[in-house]
């Protein structure tokens, strides 16, 4: 079973792997994290195969935050 804070892990793993040197707060978009639109690609792309989920990227279009976005992936893996 994951928990949410199994799936809160692997969304930081995933953004620090592509931005190296950025603090992740979870109250903050991608975007504000310096984030491009090729690296939140890659951060929910990387997210989604890591949880062994599958899922249109357009879904995530409106979440607001790396929390919940958290909250998001973590419903749909329970």
């Amino acid at each position: 079973m994951t928990t949410r804070d199994d799936v809160e892990l692997v969304v930081r793993q995933q953004i620090a792997e592509i931005l190296p040197s950025v603090p992740i707060e979870g109250d903050r978009h991608l975007k504000d994290l310096g984030a491009d639109s090729v690296d939140r690609v890659e951060i929910l792309l990387g997210v989604l195969d890591r949880l062994g989920l599958r899922a249109p990227l357009s879904d995530f279009r409106d979440v607001p935050n790396v929390d919940a976005l958290v909250d998001v992936l973590a419903e749909r893996v329970s």
